[in-house]
């Protein structure tokens, strides 16, 4: 998708939006009654089963408030401001399809449509299951490493559960982590308070991850804020 500011998001044609807002799907959740409307995801039919699945969000009045927007802006654009800076960081999120904004009858519309992380599993999923210690450390450390980079971005992930942490194992033993759901991420220009916040979740929304796992990480954050950019470890 290029990059487009939010006056042409919310300008686009709305014939490829309306195509998008009634593709029939399966909710993948109960939509979100709040912020003065209704925010829900579906998960895509495709006839093409080599593709990527597809994740549509879909908001009817759901919107944030600033300075800049007083009278309310859809929280979609802000996810997808937060999407471009996340990838201007190196961490790796969902591939975006499509994303637009629009007013209907008065009220704003807004849409993102993402890929499916291939291959990943969330970090609920992961502990789950059984995996060796080596590579279950090596998963913590890149862990680490990925919120160290984010934070020193001057950004906090804001929704930083176990259900929106992914995790991708390649052949060759290395590990990837993806970061979701991306709502609530805004700026924070100091690192003790982006970590105090996103740990803080973590911890308290962390699934059965091991408390001795969660100390381990906190370690590893720790490191990592000495040297984010020098690669990710196996």
């Amino acid at each position: 998708m290029g990059i487009l500011s939010e006056q042409a998001l919310a300008a686009l044609p709305s014939t490829e939006f309306d195509r998008w807002w009634h593709s029939p799907g399966e909710s993948v959740e109960p939509a979100n009654q709040r912020r003065g409307g209704e925010s829900g995801v579906v998960r895509l039919q495709h006839w093409d089963t080599h593709r990527p699945l597809l994740y549509c969000k879909r908001q009817s009045g759901h919107l944030y408030r600033s300075l800049r927007h007083p009278l309310g802006r859809p929280t979609i654009l802000r996810e997808l401001q937060a999407y471009r800076a996340f990838a201007r960081l190196g961490i790796r999120t969902p591939n975006i399809v499509y994303c637009a904004a629009r007013k209907q009858a008065g009220q704003w519309q807004a849409l993102l449509v993402t890929e499916a992380l291939q291959g990943f599993v969330s970090l609920e999923q992961w502990y789950s299951e059984a995996h060796p210690p080596q590579l279950n450390q090596a998963m913590l450390r890149n862990l680490a490493v990925t919120l160290a980079r984010l934070h020193l971005g001057g950004w906090q992930h804001g929704c930083c559960y176990a259900k929106h942490l992914f995790v991708k194992i390649r052949n060759a033993g290395e590990v990837e982590i993806a970061l979701l759901d991306l709502e609530k991420a805004r700026r924070r220009w100091r690192v003790a308070s982006a970590a105090r916040r996103d740990l803080g979740q973590l911890q308290r929304h962390c699934g059965a991850m091991p408390e001795a796992d969660m100390l381990y990480l906190r370690q590893a954050y720790h490191h990592a804020l000495n040297s984010p950019w020098g690669g990710m470890q196996r």
